[in-house]
């Protein structure tokens, strides 16, 4: 989730573009000041990288993600690294509602539609988030 409770555990991005994997690994590397590696890296954080269709066809599952670290301040971090949006879900009960990380550092909330495929969920239609729902998340700048 976006929200400020750092656990350790699972984040789920889609990116707007396509990047290999190795460049996503570097970007969360770089992000978090640790090391990132495929699945079965040993020591590591550890990072799925897949392609589906949508406006955002490189998904990033990343495995163990650290304790004390925001979900959206590393999205936001390696969005300015990869110079591309990145998506990430909120924490609001809305599922068509996702944090946007944009190339400049900045988060957003922004709504999108989901079709759930056999190589995994595309994501089209990314549109502002303008009803009473989106007052609780302000923009604002994050670090990069």
């Amino acid at each position: 989730m976006a929200d400020g409770d750092p656990t350790p555990g699972l984040w789920n991005w889609a990116i707007g573009n396509r990047i290999d994997a190795e460049r996503v690994h570097g970007a969360i590397a770089g992000a978090l000041e640790r090391n990132v590696g495929p699945l079965g890296t040993d020591g590591a954080i550890m990072c799925d990288v897949y392609r589906v269709g949508g406006d955002f066809p490189t998904l990033a599952d990343v495995y163990l993600a650290p304790a004390g670290v925001d979900e959206a301040t590393a999205a936001s971090a390696v969005a300015v690294r990869l110079e591309t949006a990145v998506l990430l879900a909120d924490d609001t009960l809305d599922p068509t509602r996702y944090v946007l990380a944009e190339p400049d550092g900045t988060l957003r909330p922004v709504h999108v539609d989901e079709i759930e495929t056999d190589d995994g969920p595309e994501r089209r239609g990314l549109r502002p988030c303008t009803g009473g729902d989106c007052d609780r998340t302000p923009e604002r700048p994050a670090a990069a």
